[in-house]
Order: structure tokens, then C-alpha cells, then sequence
């Protein structure tokens, strides 16, 4: 969906008037109408605005522009109930809600996420052993931004 759909389902989603809209995100009902005529965009400001009044990631408000990846596991983040959120519920769009919890990660080591990991895999992968399928999974783990990062602050 492109962003003047995302905007317009919102706001029937919500049952809102343009104006109510308007009211709610502080711009005018002819704001809200452009928007959704696909005239103009909402502001940086206004788009955080409106993902935290109706709970929906910005990447979603901009129609999906890119594909999001979780960068501690890799798992694709195809909607926002997988996205993670920050201790003060915003949107972290580079984390799964399961490795990044209100803050805090819950992975430390990259072999924690391994052993998570490598049992349900192993069913994909039933001709690999243990440890190529360990060396697989932790290769493209350390592809990731998250443990590239977790490796440059332990050397």
C-alpha cells in the first residue's frame, strides 16, 4: 500500500473525520486531505506522530519502501506485531520483538541464539551435521549489524 492508503485506512480504521484526524495529529483538515489525495507526504515529525497515536511503524506509513530484517537474527519483519519496541513503546525497526524487548536484548552471545536456533533448522537441513549447521548459522549471523557490532566491542 502506498502511504495515501496506509493514511486513509487508518483513519476509517479509527472511524475519524478528516478533521478529528487533523485534531488528533495538530494540522489542518486540508493537511490530511493531501495526504490521502497523494499530494503531499506528512513531515518526519508528523509521521512519528502518527505512528505512535495509532501504533504503526513508520516503515508501514511509508507503504513498506524496504524490506526490514531483524539484524540480531535475521528473521524477516513482514508485520508490525513482529517489530520490537523501546522501553518507551516506540518502534525499533531494526529488531524482531522476540531478540529486543522494551530495550533490552536477550541474546548476549551469539552461541545463546545458536543453540536457539540450530534445533529447528535442523529439520531444513537434515543432511548437515551439528556443527556445519552451527558454522552456517553463525556465519550468517555475524553478517548482521548487531553482532558485527557486539564483535568490534569485544576486540
Amino acid at each position: 500500500m502506498e502511504t495515501k492508503e496506509v493514511l486513509l485506512h487508518l483513519r476509517r480504521k479509527y472511524h475519524l473525520t478528516q478533521e478529528e484526524m487533523a485534531e488528533r495529529l495538530m494540522v489542518t483538515r486540508q493537511a490530511v486531505s493531501r495526504w490521502e489525495n497523494g499530494e503531499t507526504l506528512p513531515n518526519i515529525d508528523t509521521l512519528k506522530l502518527i505512528s505512535t497515536e495509532f501504533d504503526i511503524s513508520i516503515n508501514t506509513l511509508l507503504g513498506s519502501p524496504r524490506q526490514l530484517f531483524c539484524q540480531c537474527c535475521g528473521m524477516p519483519l513482514t508485520e508490525d506485531a513482529q517489530i520490537s519496541r523501546e522501553e518507551n513503546g516506540r518502534f525499533n525497526e531494526d529488531y524482531c520483538r522476540w531478540c529486543y524487548q522494551e530495550g533490552v536484548f536477550v541474546y548476549d552471545s551469539i552461541d545463546k541464539l545458536i543453540d536457539f536456533c540450530q534445533p529447528m533448522m535442523a529439520e531444513h537441513y537434515p543432511q548437515m551435521s551439528e556443527t556445519e549447521l552451527r558454522e552456517l548459522i553463525k556465519g550468517y549471523l555475524s553478517e548482521l549489524s548487531y553482532w558485527k557490532r557486539k564483535q568490534k566491542e569485544e576486540e
